[in-house]
């Protein structure tokens, strides 16, 4: 998909299109892998790392306004991806 058409993407659909969640994930692995400058192997990173995301996703429990109507949103303009995942 080019910028051109992200563009044309109807104001329902952009309600979707938010990285507020994405980059508060990515700021709280910064912040545990920023105080510790040399991990001993790539598996200590990958274990921090896990553990991090194990405490960030015990605290997403909020709900996304609108999810009725993105939802018919996304049926409409892909069908057959969204269909696979409803009753």
């Amino acid at each position: 998909m080019s910028y051109k058409d992200l563009k044309k993407v109807t104001a329902d659909l952009k309600l979707i299109y938010t990285t507020n969640m994405i980059e508060s994930y990515h700021r709280q692995l910064r912040k545990v892998t920023k105080g510790k400058s040399i991990f001993p192997t790539d598996e200590a990173l990958l274990k921090m790392l896990y553990l991090v995301t194990m405490d960030v996703t015990l605290k997403w429990t909020g709900r996304v306004q609108n999810w009725g109507q993105m939802l018919l949103q996304l049926s409409v303009f892909f069908p057959e991806r969204i269909g696979q995942h409803l009753p």
